[in-house]
């Protein structure tokens, strides 16, 4: 998957899983009509970043982020 920047720009930390995370939070807005619960969508996204070395390595991590993002920038 494309997470939104070149392959040479996708680094094994929360900054660039970070951004991947909200490219592909955003674009379930767009490609899902029906509405999903926080948990749901944090699956469904997650399933699209599922190469991010980040999530590969981290994904407890990862979870704990998507999480603290959702609720700092008010994604639900």
């Amino acid at each position: 998957m494309n997470f939104g920047v070149s392959d040479d720009q996708i680094y094994n930390n929360a900054d660039s899983f970070a951004m991947a995370f909200d490219l592909a939070w955003n674009s379930l807005d767009i490609e899902n009509k029906t509405k999903l619960d926080k948990e749901e969508k944090i699956k469904k996204t997650f399933e699209k970043i599922k190469t991010h070395p980040f999530l590969i390595d981290n994904p407890v991590e990862s979870k704990n982020i998507a999480s603290f993002r959702i609720n700092l920038l008010g994604l639900s």
